[in-house]
């Protein structure tokens, strides 16, 4: 299991990706920039992940059952994720990729020690 420093930073990566992906496709955003309203979910995104106590233990933020965002982010979020995701695989396969096994592990690991 990766320690928590290089999960957050996984996490922050895979979600700016994401973010990114959305804002290009729906905003239009000119080069690598986001528009404002990606810039603040993106540093929003960033702030719960530098700030979640439950990083440790858990499995990524799209995975978790806390739900620390606020719910218009959340939505905000889930949204960014719903479309982003798809489309992941063939902007940034590996990161994709990886963070699907990743999340598997975490998620299948956590459910034995559960039982």
């Amino acid at each position: 299991m990766k320690n928590t420093s290089e999960k957050r930073e996984k996490e922050k990566r895979v979600v700016k990706e994401m973010i990114s992906l959305y804002c290009h496709g729906h905003h239009h955003a000119s080069g690598t920039g986001l528009c404002p309203d990606c810039r603040e979910l993106c540093d929003y995104a960033w702030k719960r992940s530098d700030l979640c106590p439950f990083m440790e233990n858990k499995t990524f933020c799209s995975n978790c059952t806390v739900h620390c965002y606020q719910p218009e982010m959340r939505e905000k979020i889930r949204t960014v994720m719903r479309w982003s995701g798809p489309r992941m695989i063939f902007h940034h396969p590996v990161l994709a990729i990886s963070h699907v096994i990743a999340s598997k592990t975490e998620k299948k690991i956590k459910g034995g020690l559960s039982k």
